[in-house]
């Protein structure tokens, strides 16, 4: 399972553990991811994402349709079908 947000696309990026000797060894950093189903008003349905925290306050605030329009309008590309 693809540790990718379905909205923002947010993704693992890698980086260094850095030991108090300052040696460094590769890491991955990973997305707070969740998954969460949301009910939309607009289409009268229910759909389960794998979304990041800042994501999912950004629907709390804004809701899960006008969120995935707004991306749209953006350019992205969310992995979703609404």
């Amino acid at each position: 399972m693809a540790r990718v947000c379905d909205l923002t696309g947010k993704r693992p990026v890698s980086g260094n553990n850095v030991s108090h000797s300052n040696r460094k060894t590769k890491r991955r950093f990973l997305p707070n991811l969740h998954k969460k189903k949301f009910y939309v008003p607009e289409l009268d349905k229910w759909v389960t994402l794998k979304v990041s925290t800042t994501a999912l306050r950004t629907i709390n605030k804004m809701g899960v349709y006008e969120y995935v329009k707004k991306l749209e309008k953006k350019g992205l590309k969310p992995n979703i079908k609404l």
